[in-house]
């Protein structure tokens, strides 16, 4: 039986796994410890010295070549959450540690969020709900673009972008994708319409951003992007903040009120104390919740636990990151 610990921030162990998944987890590794955080665990050495197995989430210890030397038997490490970047680094790759993500169960209530965002924006909800806050009463009907015959586009079709896609299926809407790394028979098997990226904003009703930030993608959305947004349209962004430029998408925004952005992200996050943003009436503002929140957070725990019985099988394991798509795990 493998070594094992907990590591992370108290508050992610409730969520992620709690005592019904430390449960399970006990039941495949002999835990040297109660789950702790990472602040406990390089207090701990000795506890380090004898690790083989990681289990880990929101709050992961990094893993330099300082904390890799006090763990010489480390084998594997199950992160129950998405992005892996902070904590790995070349001397973990180096060592050949196994590192396996959760980020395709927190693309599950992205997909979801996003599904139900379009709906309501293609309804152009947060005009009406405002509008009746702001009046105290209905305002007059504004123009919106309906779930019938509109179209969506999704810029970058990555895991959660394709879960968008798929539940949107069943609606009577075109999807129009902009991707340049999806091939044409990828495509059709999508049922999507590929396009320039300046098309997705001219002729779609509703916008959704699911572009990892990388350095390449910095800035990649553009105020001139958002001039070309048709009457009434949604830009939705549940990706990073940092992928939009939005001093520029303000200056549009102000300038084409008939134009909302639904931000469940920004940059800096959350936006800035004096930031327009916060008081803009076509400004929809959400607390970076569209990712796994509360009992959703579970879901990761479960997938890491399956994919550490497939790695201690010797299986081919469904989750788990090289090197190079790291990275895109933002």
């Amino acid at each position: 039986m493998h070594n094992g610990l907990i590591i992370l921030d108290p508050q992610a162990f409730e969520l992620i796994y709690g005592a019904e998944h430390q449960t399970e987890i006990e039941r495949r590794v002999r835990l040297l410890a109660p789950p702790m955080s990472r602040e406990e665990a390089l207090a701990r050495p000795d506890l380090l010295a004898e690790v083989d197995v990681i289990f880990s989430g929101w709050g992961a210890p990094k893993c330099d070549a300082a904390f890799l030397a006090a763990a010489p038997r480390l084998k594997a490490i199950f992160y129950g959450a998405g992005s892996i970047r902070y904590f790995t680094t070349d001397a973990l790759w180096e060592r050949g540690i196994t590192v396996a993500s959760a980020y395709a169960m927190n693309a599950v209530p992205v997909a979801e969020y996003t599904m139900a965002a379009v709906l309501m924006s293609l309804k152009n909800f947060w005009k009406q709900a405002y509008g009746a806050k702001q009046l105290g009463r209905f305002p007059d009907r504004a123009p919106c673009a309906g779930a019938y015959g509109s179209r969506v586009g999704l810029i970058s079709l990555g895991m959660i972008g394709r879960l968008v896609r798929e539940r949107l299926r069943p609606f009577d809407l075109e999807v129009l994708a902009y991707d340049p790394f999806v091939t044409p028979e990828q495509a059709t098997v999508l049922g999507i319409e590929m396009v320039a990226l300046e098309d997705i904003f001219r002729r779609c009703d509703v916008v959704s951003l699911h572009t990892p930030w990388l350095k390449e993608t910095e800035g990649m959305i553009q105020g001139r992007h958002f001039e070309m947004m048709k009457p009434h349209a949604t830009f939705l962004n549940t990706a990073r903040g940092a992928v939009v430029r939005e001093a520029e998408m303000i200056e549009v925004l102000k300038q084409r009120p008939d134009l909302t952005a639904w931000l469940d992200v920004t940059y800096p996050e959350p936006a800035a104390e004096d930031s327009p943003l916060w008081k803009m009436p076509n400004v929809i503002l959400t607390p970076h919740i569209a990712g796994s929140q509360d009992k959703e957070c579970r879901r990761m725990g479960r997938l890491m636990i399956d994919e550490f019985d497939r790695w201690s099988r010797g299986d081919k394991m469904k989750w788990a990151i090289p090197k190079e798509k790291a990275a895109l795990l933002a």
